[in-house]
């Protein structure tokens, strides 16, 4: 069968869907991207947020028309919002034939073959969400080209903050076996994957589950001795969590990456409190200097929620204040989103969608502020990137420094009269600097 593939929300997600597509393409079937063509349609869904959820019901019902003006003999929803929303979507989406939760991906072959044997037949598998699949001797598909691959090292999360729907529809925090990870990592490297993304809805607390102890260090420091991987990255640190240890791996060994994601949400103590957050304005602060003071050089991402509920004038500018004080390397902002059998869905004082929409934009031009001259201290400086690909319209290369992540940060744009190849490193010099990217060419004394 020709099966179209639709994978959305984050990275994790991402790492789901090829799991499925690996096990799709050993039972025979062929995946293209033409949804015109296909026999059967799967889209990962996403719930996340409010944006996330809409995407994922229009996704679906789009893919259903397929059913009737193309080729399409069933329609398949996965994930997150599968998950959380199956009899909603039994009910309203009647295109879906196949409902498959957030760890029932295993079933997903079986569900279709029983659907398409008995035609008109629907199937719906929801396995436990405190699941953790066995993956050791799975040799997962990468959708991200040879170059990079995102390692997923824990599945779920304890943390329950109020407005976070994550552990209702992922289940508890289970860490990957250690094994298990380097088998995989030693796999993809042998494929030519140079960079690892390390992500988990929390990797900081990596192993404890298993040992009782914080196992990230020891995990990266074996990452570290796997041949050919040269990059590994980190996302979903929480500040809570990162140790003297953590920050001297990252110090210390050549191959981690001087970034880290450590998404805090929000400044202010009344704010954070009410959240639900492990922390505090002083503790982050705490945090951020001893990273800059250990790697001067690291480049520190987070992420913020404006507009929760009892956000004041004077919280926002507070937090305001803490993102110019903190000068974040990177920043994505996130309008609060009231999602249905969370704590803080029930709080009265909800902001309005229209005040929440211009403190996002008031903090997102801040830091585009930020961002600009963060980009014009590079000017002049050679720095080493991972090329990407190339823009035939534009004459131009494309790639990432360790200073940026895959699809959330900003880009290297590269001049070169020689070709450069998709996975290489080349050290480029910066000639411009633009609000989040930065231009530039070979440096041919440093890059060989």
């Amino acid at each position: 069968m020709n099966i179209y593939f639709v994978s959305l929300g984050c990275d994790k997600n991402l790492v789901d869907s090829e799991m499925m597509i690996t096990g799709l393409r050993k039972a025979g079937h062929c995946i293209i991207d033409n949804e015109q063509e296909a026999d059967i349609i799967v889209v990962n869904t996403c719930c996340f947020i409010g944006d996330a959820k809409e995407e994922s019901i229009n996704t679906l019902i789009n893919m259903g028309e397929f059913k009737t003006y193309g080729k399409c003999k069933l329609l398949v929803a996965c994930g997150c919002l599968a998950q959380r929303y199956h009899k909603e979507i039994r009910e309203q989406i009647p295109e879906v034939d196949v409902i498959i939760g957030t760890m029932s991906y295993e079933a997903l072959n079986e569900a279709i073959d029983e659907c398409l044997l008995h035609e008109g037949e629907t199937k719906e598998c929801l396995e436990s969400i405190d699941y953790l699949p066995d993956n050791s001797e799975v040799e997962r598909v990468v959708t991200t080209g040879n170059h990079m691959a995102y390692l997923k090292i824990a599945e779920g999360c304890d943390k329950r903050c109020s407005y976070c729907i994550i552990p209702k529809i992922r289940g508890r925090f289970r860490s990957v076996p250690m094994q298990e990870l380097l088998n995989e990592a030693k796999r993809l490297a042998s494929e030519g994957v140079k960079e690892l993304v390390l992500v988990a809805q929390e990797t900081t607390l990596y192993g404890k589950d298993l040992t009782g102890e914080k196992q990230l260090p020891l995990l990266l420091h074996e990452l570290c001795k796997i041949e050919g991987i040269e990059w590994i990255r980190l996302l979903y640190c929480y500040p809570e969590e990162i140790t003297d240890e953590l920050i001297k791996v990252i110090k210390t060994e050549e191959k981690v990456c001087n970034y880290i994601d450590m998404p805090i949400q929000h400044s202010e103590n009344r704010i954070l409190q009410r959240m639900g957050r492990r922390t505090s304005r002083e503790d982050l602060v705490a945090v951020i200097k001893k990273l800059r003071k250990e790697i001067p050089d690291i480049t520190i991402r987070t992420t913020l929620i404006t507009g929760f509920p009892g956000e004041s004038q004077e919280d926002h500018e507070g937090l305001m204040n803490f993102v110019e004080e903190c000068q974040f390397d990177r920043l994505g902002v996130f309008t609060y989103s009231p999602e249905e059998d969370t704590l803080a869905a029930t709080f009265e004082d909800q902001i309005d969608e229209e005040v929440k929409e211009e403190r996002r934009d008031e903090l997102m031009s801040l830091q585009q502020e930020i961002s600009y001259e963060h980009t014009q201290q590079l000017v002049g400086k050679t720095i080493k990137v991972m090329v990407e690909g190339y823009l035939f319209e534009d004459d131009i290369y494309v790639g990432r420094s360790y200073m940026d992540a895959p699809k959330v940060d900003g880009c290297v744009f590269i001049n070169s009269p020689e070709e450069l190849m998709t996975g290489d490193f080349v050290y480029v010099k910066i000639t411009q600097g633009r609000e989040y990217d930065v231009i530039g060419e070979v440096d041919y004394e440093f890059t060989k």
